[in-house]
């Protein structure tokens, strides 16, 4: 049983009136196993990142379906964790909370992922008082703190530097 089957996937967005609409993927069938390594890789606009949201449950295919352990995804769910390109914190919680918003976690697993990600000490800061690598970092925590089985990543370390992005990539 694939892990991840994405079958005979579509999504149109609608044109403008009067115009045609935009087929952002074009039946897109894919298998993925457990432990598998998969990167999707086009040029800027292709809908990549489109594929990614349908995969999370954020957006809904226009045909096809997505099955995750033969279970359809039609919705979010914590077996699926998503780092997007943009920092995806709430400024109103500290650190350690956006790492627990709406994670099955404990502030033990916070304190582990806390550190695996680099930012020991920074547990009560705001996103405000992080650099944008510093916020990735916590948006990358937040995305593991569910122990998901597929960990969908949208560019996320751009904004890091070399050394950083090496570490993260070894999480």
């Amino acid at each position: 049983m694939n892990r991840l089957a994405i079958e005979a996937v579509v999504k149109q967005f609608p044109g403008v009136p009067g115009g045609a609409v935009t087929r952002a993927l074009e039946r897109i069938d894919l298998s993925v196993e457990d432990n598998d390594f998969l990167c999707i890789l086009g040029p800027s606009g292709c809908g990549k990142s489109t594929l990614l949201r349908i995969v999370a449950g954020l957006e809904t295919p226009t045909a096809g379906s997505v099955l995750l352990d033969a279970q359809p995804v039609s919705r979010p769910g914590p077996d699926r964790g998503m780092v997007f390109q943009s920092y995806t914190l709430f400024p109103w919680l500290t650190i350690e909370q956006n790492i627990l918003f709406g994670a099955r976690s404990t502030h033990a697993k916070a304190a582990d992922l806390i550190s695996r990600v680099g930012l020991k000490g920074f547990e009560n800061h705001y996103p405000k008082m992080l650099s944008g690598g510093m916020q990735q970092r916590t948006a990358l925590a937040r995305a593991l703190a569910n122990d998901p089985k597929v960990l969908l990543l949208d560019e996320p370390f751009g904004a890091l530097d070399h050394q950083t992005r090496a570490l993260m990539q070894e999480l």
